[in-house]
């Protein structure tokens, strides 16, 4: 029944679920999403929007002068290191798969920049896989409505929402509670005034 409350709560909270990253191609997705760790997507938005303006195939990514990439996508921290990645993982697709983004996890979770997270969320998203991908959102969310626990690890995670959520489309369910923590379930000044499911969450003593 708890799940069910939720799931019904996010319905009706989160009508039209999807992706935040902005992207045209397969393989922008995959950048972008690898570019998003430890920042935004807000942020990543804003520099893929100059990248794949000024290399907008993945040939003239894999050609790129590494500075100017890390030019491009400064803001977003990591820099030096994420524009190697982008090179790499253009001459890898280019190389192994004639460009095109695969649905083989063990080659992607290969790529460098690209592990578990990011790889469930380009099969969600590119092949609609019934994957999720646990970020701090989904974690804090998680915790606290009682699916997981703090100490948990992120894989953990997954495979508990995984199980909790076999009943249940997990892609959508995976956005909203991505997006319900991004913007209601926040880490500072939660909005659990207006919170119809703060009577399951774990944390509502600390939030009164």
């Amino acid at each position: 029944m708890k799940n069910k409350e939720i799931f019904e709560y996010l319905d009706k909270i989160i009508t039209d679920p999807k992706c935040e990253l902005n992207y045209n191609k397969d393989y922008e997705l995959l950048i972008a999403v690898m570019l998003s760790a430890q920042t935004t997507d807000k942020r990543v938005n804003k520099v893929t929007r100059i990248l794949f303006n000024k290399y907008d195939n993945l040939d003239k990514l894999s050609k790129a002068d590494v500075n100017d990439i890390v030019d491009i996508i400064r803001s977003i921290g990591t820099f030096n290191k994420k524009a190697m990645n982008v090179i790499e993982i253009s001459k890898s697709l280019l190389e192994n798969y004639d460009g095109i983004v695969p649905n083989n996890r063990e080659y992607l979770e290969s790529l460098p920049g690209v592990g578990r997270k990011t790889t469930n969320v380009v099969l969600s998203e590119l092949f609609n896989e019934q994957c999720i991908a646990v970020d701090t959102h989904i974690k804090r969310v998680s915790v606290r409505l009682g699916f997981a626990k703090e100490k948990d690890d992120v894989l953990t995670i997954e495979k508990k929402l995984t199980k909790e959520l076999k009943n249940y489309n997990a892609r959508k369910v995976h956005h909203q509670l991505l997006l319900f923590g991004r913007y209601y379930c926040k880490s500072k000044n939660p909005e659990c005034n207006n919170c119809k499911l703060k009577h399951i969450c774990i944390e509502k003593k600390n939030f009164n």
